[in-house]
């Protein structure tokens, strides 16, 4: 047997075992037919599947690996741990690797905002978050004031409670929701905006359209507003300028909680540990950390909470926050957590930042010349890549189309992996890209773009 025979027979058993998992957001209509890539090893920005095929990992794992793949002081600062001590109770004991990193992560929090409860990842931090607010809320006698908003486009997560946050609809399908607890404003996407208005007038609309939501709601109802800065899985859609700072103040005039679900920004994505106030001038009352937290390496998540918001509970009889998880503060994750900070401190990866997201998002705006490119859009080392039927309308290709599937596969083939959604292609590389890797997915990017076009065109599917 031949060497490409042993591969194929290998591909073949490798997809057999897959057949055993139930994939996140997976077509089962495609159930056991879905040939994934298996990817065997990674180092810095890149991955290899079975074969040894070298890819860049374009989104960054799923917007996570923040340092890049295989850094051995991680590792080690894990693998020290876990021969130290593996696992502690957080219901009865704690640690003081929890209690050093907690208090490292707050040095880089804004304003007040100097509490952290530890999660095992993003959706746990939402969660935690909602119902940290119901719970104070509960104790200060508020006991209507329960209602979230949340927007459409947005990602918040996969609990009950953080995916009813959700507002991409194509995710909605055949599951419940808490309809009764929150409630949706659109999108704040400039490139869907009316062309008639100005930026500074859609923005103004769309914190209107808060206001108008809290008042038909009723203040003394809503208890939470919910934002990424980015709305990341929606498509990297960048709210326009002055936009959070409006929201906020909305928020402060009806007594409504902000939460800032950092997520995906946090932790170098922009160029700070917390971009809140550093890239979006707003200190907020609640905010949301995971992904980049620990660089992938190990699960974990954490929410950082104001003292304000404390101290309506701090020291009163017979409350107790009856919220946790087995592995809130876990140790090993604590290990990783602080591993990744040190490792981005020491090698002043937020200045890095700083210096090569400019050009990441200058080289990717030079495929607007595409003809089948509306828009693209991000910010600092995350960025979207929109494609469109017509320019001018801005219509999305048909959904059918899968336009962003098929970059993909192409861009897999030339050596890039790609995070597709429908009609856009998503980036977010690891932080330590230097400008000729940025080089590099661009132009593999481009040609994916041009060879999936050709493939819609030859089948009828766009002119």
């Amino acid at each position: 047997m031949g060497k490409s025979q042993n591969i194929a027979s290998n591909q073949n058993l490798t997809n057999k075992l897959d057949d055993r998992i139930l994939h996140p957001w997976e077509y089962l209509e495609y159930r056991g037919e879905d040939s994934r890539t298996f990817i065997d090893k990674s180092k810095g920005i890149y991955l290899y599947d079975k074969t040894g095929h070298k890819l860049i990992d374009g989104p960054g794992g799923m917007w996570n690996v923040n340092v890049g793949h295989g850094v051995k002081e991680i590792a080690d600062a894990v693998y020290e741990q876990i021969r130290k001590m593996p696992y502690a109770s957080p219901f009865s004991e704690s640690t003081e690797i929890a209690a050093k990193y907690a208090s490292r992560l707050v040095k880089y929090a804004p304003g007040d905002l100097k509490r952290v409860f530890f999660t095992a990842g993003g959706s746990s931090s939402v969660d935690s978050a909602l119902r940290f607010v119901m719970f104070r809320n509960n104790v200060k006698g508020l006991k209507e004031k329960k209602l979230i908003i949340s927007r459409h486009n947005a990602y918040h997560g996969s609990t009950y409670l953080s995916a009813s946050c959700s507002g991409k609809e194509r995710d909605k399908n055949n599951f419940d929701f808490a309809d009764n607890l929150v409630h949706h404003l659109s999108s704040p996407d400039p490139f869907r905006k009316d062309s008639n208005l100005s930026d500074e007038e859609f923005c103004d609309l769309k914190v209107q359209e808060l206001e108008d939501k809290i008042i038909e709601l009723g203040p003394d109802k809503v208890a939470a507003f919910i934002a990424e800065p980015i709305l990341a899985s929606g498509g990297v859609i960048v709210p326009p300028k002055g936009y959070h700072k409006k929201t906020l103040e909305i928020c402060r005039k009806y007594n409504v909680i902000y939460i800032s679900d950092e997520v995906v920004t946090g932790f170098g994505r922009l160029g700070h540990i917390m971009a809140s106030e550093k890239y979006f001038d707003i200190v907020p009352d609640i905010i949301l950390m995971a992904k980049g937290i620990t660089s992938g390496y190990v699960p974990c998540g954490a929410v950082v909470i104001s003292e304000n918001l404390m101290a309506d509970l701090d020291n009163k009889e017979k409350v107790i926050f009856s919220n946790g998880f087995t592995d809130s503060g876990h140790p090993v994750a604590m290990a990783a957590a602080s591993a990744t900070l040190d490792f981005i401190e020491n090698n002043n990866l937020l200045d890095h930042v700083k210096k090569v997201a400019p050009y990441f998002q200058s080289k990717l705006a030079e495929l607007i010349d595409l003809p089948i490119v509306g828009d693209v859009r991000g910010a600092g080392l995350m960025a979207a890549v929109e494609c469109v039927i017509d320019k001018e309308k801005r219509d999305p290709l048909n959904l059918q189309y899968e336009i962003a599937s098929r970059i993909n596969t192409h861009c897999q083939n030339l050596g890039l992996i790609v995070r597709p959604l429908f009609n856009t292609c998503v980036m977010s590389p690891s932080l330590i890209i230097e400008e000729s890797e940025i080089d590099e997915l661009v132009g593999i990017l481009r040609e994916g773009i041009i060879l999936a076009t050709e493939d819609i065109k030859k089948e009828g599917l766009w002119s």
